[in-house]
């Protein structure tokens, strides 16, 4: 799954649409949480609903929208 769009942020807890990079599907994730380890480590491995598929080694993390240490 990778992060289609960022519906809402409040400091660094996030709700968003996800996207199968293989058949397409989309679902609703409203427990995200914006560092460096959840972008490269949680969402790949999130499976797909439909076709239960998990990201493959071409999947590249987002950057996190404040910097690691950084207090909000």
């Amino acid at each position: 799954m990778k992060i289609q769009k960022i519906t809402s942020q409040s400091r660094r807890d996030f709700s968003a649409i996800m996207e199968c990079e293989h058949c397409g599907n989309t679902e609703i994730n409203n427990s995200g949480y914006d560092d460096a380890f959840y972008h490269a480590n949680v969402i790949p491995k999130m499976k797909c609903g439909k076709c239960g598929e998990i990201s493959d080694d071409s999947y590249r993390p987002l950057t996190t929208k404040y910097g690691e240490g950084e207090v909000i």
